[in-house]
């Protein structure tokens, strides 16, 4: 799956299709719901900035996320302007126990991958919904991301059952 943050609505028809000439069929696309949790982006991106996700019918091996991480930041760069980011792309392995995001960051709770890429264990499942750890980012505890992780969950479990 990916989150993608972009205050420019124009972008998102061709920013999906390259994601998905990249990653395969899109098979789950939710959003826009409004950024505001943090003004982390405001100045790079300009307001307002809406969250979108998306989910991808072709399964990665977990493996692969740190190259991932690191197209997906190339891609960020060919949409700047300026030097400015005017989309963020956050990917992450959803699996039946947890959401892992991929980070350029550093910090004493992320695993190094490779390449300069961490993983961050981001929610949790237990007793039958996605669950906020204690870092997780304001914006992943909503009810609304957590609603759209467990959707495109019950994809993937449908998907492993096809298996």
């Amino acid at each position: 799956m990916c989150g993608v943050l972009s205050s420019r609505a124009e972008h998102l028809v061709s920013l999906l299709d390259e994601l998905s000439s990249r990653f395969g069929a899109i098979d789950y696309q939710g959003g826009p719901l409004p950024f505001d949790f943090t003004g982390y982006y405001n100045d790079e991106m300009g307001v307002p900035i809406s969250r979108y996700f998306v989910a991808f019918k072709e399964l990665v091996i977990p493996d692969t996320l740190a190259d991932i991480k690191v197209l997906t930041n190339e891609i960020e760069n060919r949409y700047a302007d300026g030097g400015k980011r005017r989309i963020n792309l956050d990917p992450g392995l959803i699996s039946l126990k947890r959401l892992i995001l991929a980070s350029t960051k550093d910090n004493g709770r992320r695993v190094p991958l490779s390449k300069g890429i961490y993983a961050e264990i981001t929610l949790v499942f237990i007793d039958g919904a996605f669950q906020p750890v204690p870092w997780t980012y304001p914006d992943y505890r909503s009810d609304a991301y957590i609603e759209m992780m467990g959707e495109i969950r019950e994809m993937y479990k449908s998907q492993l059952k096809r298996l």
